[in-house]
């Protein structure tokens, strides 16, 4: 009885090189956007109208496997997988490994981290973009390019990086690698540290930039994604202060009329409201409701 005991231990074993060694797999979040996606620089790359968006869908599901392959270089044995760009579903789940869990479409009340607890050891941002308060960067915005012209957080300018490190933070998740364009990298290292950051093109414009190829950018991010799952030690949650003060600024002064009927908003000035939250839980579900809340909803 012993022996064949023994011999399960070693089976197991060399299946699996974390049981060999007495450490536990990596629990990895990836959460994938796509203005960030090598060679992505207008709309017609980005939603179904446009001539490319069949093409670029599988640049993102392929930098997406990247990620996953680069975790996995590193240790990682569950991942679970977010598509949170347009209508949330846009990764080609056919090609994505079969053992990985995926959180599609909208809403959600942790909108791009849906999914994410604190079993988590790590999270990272693939296709992501700047902030619709940086002056650079490939469409740049936050949350909504066509509605919104600044979220700040505790009166701090927010990507959609800032936000959904904000909302693992809450967890004790840290954001250790990012991709994406190279203003985006910068604005995320200024705001969450020393990350890991894949640069796979540069900002010319709001609508242009130089890209490097889609291969080498796969190549890129497994080798980034791998080098900083081998050193989360050198990671920390972004957490922000509580109570936590959301400032959010729309482009027409509509939709800050109407919030402010709530009693939980204040409106500020005339484009501009203001919530604030226990939690980046509770700032999550407001934003959610905010971008999404409409009374012909259906079913």
């Amino acid at each position: 009885m012993r022996r064949e005991v023994w011999s399960l231990l070693m089976a197991s074993a060399l299946l699996n090189p974390s049981v060999a060694s007495g450490q536990r797999g990596l629990k990895v979040y990836i959460s994938a956007d796509m203005e960030g996606v090598v060679g992505v620089v207008t709309d017609q790359q980005l939603g179904p109208s446009g001539f490319e968006y069949t093409r670029f869908r599988e640049f993102m599901t392929q930098e997406v496997i990247a990620a996953i392959e680069g975790a996995r270089d590193a240790g990682a044995t569950e991942i679970l997988v977010s598509d949170s760009h347009g209508n949330g579903q846009n990764l080609l789940i056919e090609k994505l490994p079969q053992d990985i869990t995926l959180v599609r479409a909208w809403p959600r009340p942790l909108m791009m981290m849906q999914g994410i607890d604190e079993t988590f050891d790590a999270a990272i941002f693939i296709g992501y973009h700047a902030s619709t308060d940086n002056p650079n960067g490939i469409r740049a915005h936050t949350m909504s390019s066509a509605r919104l012209a600044s979220v700040k957080l505790n009166g701090t300018p927010m990507p959609e990086a800032g936000i959904n490190a904000a909302i693992a933070g809450h967890f004790g998740v840290p954001v250790v690698m990012i991709s994406g364009d190279d203003a985006i990298v910068d604005e995320a290292r200024k705001l969450l540290g020393d990350i890991e950051g894949a640069v796979v093109k540069w900002s010319i414009g709001f609508h242009s930039g130089r890209t490097i190829m889609p291969e080498a950018a796969y190549e890129l991010i497994r080798a980034k994604a791998a080098a900083a799952l081998r050193r989360l030690d050198d990671f920390s949650p972004y957490r922000l202060q509580t109570p936590i003060t959301a400032d959010v600024r729309f482009k027409n002064y509509r939709p800050s009329e109407v919030l402010a009927y709530l009693p939980i908003v204040e409106r500020t000035d005339s484009h501009s409201i203001r919530f604030v939250g226990e939690n980046m839980v509770e700032v999550s579900k407001f934003f959610e409701f905010m971008l999404y809340y409409n009374p012909s909803l259906s079913p």
